[in-house]
């Protein structure tokens, strides 16, 4: 399977050993992204998990590629498994505390596995908003008694939940692409800033392998992620324009009302002669122009 996969996917996976992960693509011909992943090595599989809300899309993708030929055993897990998020800085204390297992040592996208209350779990170190993030997948079965039994030991702490509209902000805040908004086959990866992440230049053909050396032989990378923040607290649509002076430069992909900053913050894709922080450019919002300057990644750091 992991021979197989190799060769269609952009990033280097078989270096992977049993509890270590790695971020990969699948690009068309022309070096588009159609998916973006999470890539896990088992031991007697691999999994992938997405980075957006396109599983659908990632896994009729892998059976067009895979299933002819081949006598790899495919299985969607998006309906039978379930997904709780820890962050902040008090995450890794609450799983030690909840379930007895220390994962300070996981590198990110390394990940143990355990079994929860009869269930077999992967506690996996992520990266959603820029803080210390534990995923715990887990059959569905089991998602109900992990969640409880992560707030009778959190609620002591201050564990808070947060829905996604929270998740979202956060991750603007830092800076991280998601497939969808962000990530679509309107971009080659070098101009989503996922060099030396999400693909691989030495380690053979793979679609779209050809388009994104190319870019990184020349320089010739047409656009760039940025950051934006805007003048007014009015929040852009995803797809909304960005202009300097009178000329169409790029388009917002997405866009929160940061409460850390107090101001309105967005990811963007001018074009190159344009992502220079501090350069002046204007979003289009409701048929008009609101000032917006560019801002290195991430907006916020955290320690």
């Amino acid at each position: 399977m992991a021979s197989e996969l190799q060769s269609i996917i952009s990033n280097d996976i078989l270096p992977l050993t049993a509890g270590q992960g790695i971020y990969s693509t699948f690009l068309t011909h022309k070096g588009k992204i159609i998916a973006y992943f999470r890539v896990y090595q088992l031991g007697d599989a691999l999994m992938l998990e997405d980075v957006g809300e396109t599983g659908d899309t990632t896994f009729s993708t892998l059976r067009k590629f895979l299933l002819f030929g081949t006598k790899a055993k495919m299985e969607n897990y998006g309906e039978t498994w379930g997904l709780l998020l820890i962050s902040g800085p008090k995450a890794l204390e609450l799983i030690r505390s909840t379930f007895g297992t220390d994962l300070s040592s996981l590198k990110p996208l390394s990940f143990e596995k355990l079994e929860i209350d009869g269930h077999p779990a992967l506690l996996i170190r992520s990266e959603e908003t820029g803080a210390t993030d534990i995923e715990i997948l887990i059959p569905s079965g089991g998602l109900r008694g992990a969640w409880e039994r992560l707030w009778t030991v959190g609620e002591a702490m201050g564990l808070q939940p947060f829905g996604t509209h929270a998740l979202e902000t956060l991750r603007v805040e830092a800076g991280i692409p998601k497939m969808g908004p962000d990530l679509n086959e309107n971009i080659v990866p070098p101009e989503a800033n996922l060099e030396g992440k999400s693909f691989s230049l030495s380690k053979g053909c793979y679609p779209g392998q050809e388009v994104v050396a190319r870019m990184d032989t020349y320089g010739s990378v047409r656009r760039r992620l940025v950051g934006l923040i805007l003048s007014e607290l009015a929040v852009p649509l995803s797809g909304a324009k960005v202009y300097s002076g009178d000329r169409e430069v790029g388009w917002v992909s997405s866009a929160v009302l940061s409460p850390s900053l107090g101001k309105v913050i967005a990811l963007g894709f001018p074009l190159r002669d344009f992502t220079t922080p501090g350069t002046e450019l204007a979003v289009e919002i409701d048929e008009r122009r609101a000032a917006a300057t560019v801002e290195a990644l991430p907006f916020l750091k955290f320690s």
